[in-house]
């Protein structure tokens, strides 16, 4: 009887996941709600607050792959949680930090970045032990989707704790208690994950061995599998990799997928204030919606590029190159369109559609790590994702220097059209890049590569 309500195990560790990467998103965004109150308060100009927005990736970038590299050495579970209690902790000292200064502000911000840095390359190591092939889709996407999720909440819950949440010093100031708020929740989720999750099906102490030998089995390619178990013999391929043109095909679409994701994710609030003119409650609500929509998209996608993987309807390839370029040329069309209208209603459908239909690329780009060499797949992500994080660093302040003109103006909202059509430019260069280079294939340097043995090395001839 107690198996019939057996909940797999690997379907629990997606949504402990998702419920994580609800929190870290939840943390890394409510700083763009609560600043449209801390602008006013501490006088910052758009420059200025671009710094401050972007400073956490300063942090986010270093810290990729030595994520994925530590997850493979002490395990995916304690790099993980780790770096979202760090997060956590310096979410809680954030308004201490900005009432000092505000470069001790950056400085936590950018401190911030190093402990979440780790996230999403530990999460691909662990899925390199947990997810059967021909569910990584659904079980990334169902993982990933905690980012949506997250800043679906926490916009909205943000603009209302900044109009009604208690006060803070100095006595009318109620933006400090969507740190404060967000900062305990994060706590009570990293007690919850220390507790339940593991890094391999080999050492959960629930798992039924039917699953645990399911999962097992089925990670494709048996002599890969083996070398990951005994990898002294073995070392990492690092040439190949960088010299893989799939490898590239996935860092180029990062980089130019997250210069349109984090342009929005970063400017929303800033967009609909200055140039549309919505309250701050009002303000953090529609700054969810896309992200509502695009919580819906990326399990969607997910179950449907495993659908037509698994019935051979299209090849692992083609599934993700079509996944990848719905993912990127559709929200750059919406961008375009922004450009040619004033109408308010208008506009947020199409920021709407723009992010959510960005959702798509999780089943392309984001999960191609996996196929292409599963065991790597912590480093790979590193690699990628740290290429990803640039466009964090410099998104925003390009946003903010384009956009000088004061708040309301005609001239504002041109120069906000200058802003959606470089992110459109650069998702179609991503888009293309992808369709050219990228593979499903399982590499050849998948499996490491062999190191000789000392009676193997042969003298270099002078």
């Amino acid at each position: 009887m107690a198996s019939r309500f057996y909940v797999p195990a690997r379907y629990a560790l997606a949504v402990m996941l998702l419920l994580g990467f609800a929190n870290v998103y939840a943390l890394r965004v409510n700083l763009s709600v609560a600043m449209v109150k801390m602008k006013k308060e501490f006088d910052w100009d758009p420059t200025t607050s671009g710094i401050i927005l972007g400073s956490f990736f300063y942090g986010y970038i270093v810290t990729q792959i030595p994520g994925g590299m530590l997850s493979a050495k002490y395990g995916a579970k304690w790099v993980f949680g780790l770096g979202c209690l760090c997060t956590t902790v310096l979410t809680l000292l954030t308004p201490i930090a900005a009432y000092q200064s505000t470069w001790l502000l950056i400085v936590v911000r950018i401190l911030e970045g190093l402990g979440e840095g780790v996230t999403y390359p530990a999460v691909h190591a662990m899925w390199g032990k947990w997810a059967p092939p021909l569910e990584r889709s659904k079980l990334t996407t169902i993982g990933y989707t905690g980012a949506s999720i997250g800043t679906v909440l926490a916009m909205p819950i943000s603009g209302i704790l900044c109009d009604v949440g208690f006060k803070s010093p100095p006595a009318w100031s109620r933006w400090p208690s969507v740190f404060y708020v967000f900062g305990t929740l994060g706590l009570i989720w990293c007690i919850l994950w220390f507790a339940l999750v593991h890094s391999s099906p080999r050492n959960h102490p629930r798992i039924s061995a039917e699953e645990r030998d399911y999962i097992e089995s089925s990670i494709r390619d048996e002599e890969i599998r083996k070398q990951s178990e005994t990898s002294d013999d073995v070392s990492v391929p690092v040439y190949q990799i960088l010299t893989s043109p799939a490898v590239w095909a996935i860092i180029v679409s990062y980089f130019c997928n997250n210069w349109g994701f984090y342009t929005l994710l970063t400017d929303i609030p800033s967009f609909l204030k200055s140039v549309l003119g919505f309250h701050i409650t009002n303000n953090g609500i529609l700054s969810a919606v896309p992200y509502a929509l695009l919580a819906f998209v990326i399990p969607l996608t997910g179950w449907v590029a495993d659908t037509l993987r698994e019935r051979h309807i299209l090849s692992t390839t083609a599934t993700r190159k079509l996944m990848n370029s719905l993912g990127q040329f559709l929200p750059a069309v919406f961008l375009v369109a922004i450009c040619y209208t004033t109408n308010r209603t208008i506009i947020i459908v199409c920021l709407c559609l723009s992010v959510g239909i960005g959702g798509m690329q999780m089943s392309g780009s984001s999960v191609n790590h996996l196929d292409i060499a599963p065991r790597y797949a912590g480093l790979l992500m590193g690699i990628s994702n740290g290429a990803g994080t640039i466009p964090g660093i410099i998104a925003p302040y390009v946003a903010g220097a384009m956009t000088p003109a004061p708040s309301g103006s005609h001239q504002l909202q041109l120069e906000w059209r200058n802003v959606f059509y470089l992110a459109a430019e650069i998702y179609v260069f991503g888009a293309i890049v992808f369709l050219i280079l990228a593979s499903g294939n399982l590499q050849w340097w998948a499996g490491g590569i062999k190191k000789l043995k000392d009676d193997e090395r042969r003298p270099i001839l002078a």
